[in-house]
Formats: structure tokens, C-alpha cells, sequence
């Protein structure tokens, strides 16, 4: 069984993430995020997933698109780490992995269907882990993490986007 660890636990820049997670087990908080993500954006007309709310900032389905990347890549540190490998992992450029995904060529449809399937597997990946494997710790981007503190992260980083999901592109008429 999961357990929420202390704010300590996450690396400093995650933390405000990590405070909008309510209290609960985290397969079902992720298993929630499923359903309510996937309701949200699913009524997301064309022109709606190409918004930008600013110059330079990334259109809706950009957004969606990074949630979906930076989860698989969280999912990979879960399973090297669970599975006892102590190599170090290195950190991403998310502004990169957004230019070089091309979300723009894909329909809002297929990106959360995408959303959908990595969620999926991460649900699975956490279900079938050993209880002992929760507390293994690696170095994320220069950061000692557990397993557990990745799953965690994984819906703190969710939560912190579609807070500006709700305020910048759903709400002003876009």
C-alpha cells in the first residue's frame, strides 16, 4: 500500500505540486485523474487545443501532450528503480520534448487517447510492484527519490497543470 510521503521527501521545485494531491491512496487518486483528465478534455474542439493563452506559452494540446511524455518518462524511473537498478537517471528538456512531438499534426482525440493508454499502464505498473520495492530510492536528476515519491509526483504534476488548464484555456471562452 502507498503511503503520501512527507514534503521532504520530493525535490523542492515539486513540492507545490505535491500539496494539491488529496489525502488517499495513490492508484485510485491516479485512477480518479484518469477519468476526471479524460471528461475535461475530451469536449476540446480543434480550436480550442490550439490556443495559446500567451505568446510563447504551449497551445492546449501541447499541455496534454507534455503531461503524457513527462508521465511515461516518471513511469520508466518507477520500473528501473523498483526493479533495484541504482544507475542515475537524467533529467529532460520539456520545452524540447514539446517541439519535437509535433502535437500540432494530431487531433486532441488521439493525444488523450494516447493520455489515456500511459495512464493506464502506470496504474498497472504501480499495481503489480512488490509492497517492498515502494521504498527503493533512486537519483532522479540529481535528486534521491522512492518509488513511492514518483508515483506522487506523477499526480502533483497533473494536478498543477490542469489547475492552469481550468484558468487559462478553459475559461476564458477559447
Amino acid at each position: 500500500m502507498f503511503k503520501k510521503p512527507s514534503l521532504e521527501m520530493f525535490p523542492e521545485y515539486t513540492r507545490g505540486y505535491i500539496k494539491l494531491i488529496p489525502e488517499g491512496e495513490i492508484i485510485g487518486i491516479l485512477d480518479e485523474q484518469l477519468e476526471t483528465t479524460f471528461k475535461l478534455l475530451s469536449e476540446v474542439t480543434a480550436e480550442q487545443a490550439e490556443f495559446r493563452y500567451d505568446a510563447g506559452k504551449w497551445t492546449l494540446s501541447e499541455v496534454l501532450g507534455h503531461l503524457t511524455d513527462t508521465e511515461r518518462i516518471m513511469s520508466y524511473r518507477i520500473l528501473r528503480i523498483a526493479r533495484g537498478d541504482t544507475t542515475p537517471l537524467v533529467g529532460f528538456d520539456e520545452n524540447e520534448f514539446v517541439k519535437e512531438a509535433s502535437f500540432y499534426a494530431r487531433t486532441m482525440a488521439d493525444i488523450l487517447e494516447d493520455y489515456q493508454n500511459v495512464r493506464r499502464a502506470t496504474i498497472s505498473l504501480l499495481k503489480g510492484l512488490p509492497q517492498h520495492s515502494l521504498a527503493y530510492r533512486g537519483n532522479v536528476n540529481g535528486f534521491d527519490v522512492s518509488v513511492e515519491t514518483i508515483a506522487y509526483m506523477i499526480a502533483g504534476h497533473e494536478l498543477h497543470h490542469l489547475k492552469i488548464i481550468k484558468e487559462k484555456y478553459l475559461s476564458n471562452g477559447s
